[in-house]
């Protein structure tokens, strides 16, 4: 039973990934993004909360 839902997991994860980068996960208002000269710093927090809840959600629904 463990390894089909894990399974699963990675395959939504995946799916998940590529529907993303076409939603334009990554580059979010909240994603911070500094560029001085040849220095770039990217915090990706609107990202991150988006990723947490909905990884959040789905093991939740796993465990219920």
């Amino acid at each position: 039973m463990v390894r089909s839902s894990t399974r699963l997991v990675l395959i939504l994860v995946g799916l998940a990934w590529l529907i993303g980068e076409r939603l334009g996960l990554g580059r979010l208002p909240g994603d911070i993004m500094v560029e001085h000269g040849d220095f770039r710093l990217y915090i990706p927090i609107t990202t991150s909360l988006i990723v947490s809840v909905a990884l959040s959600v789905v093991f939740w629904f796993f465990n219920r």
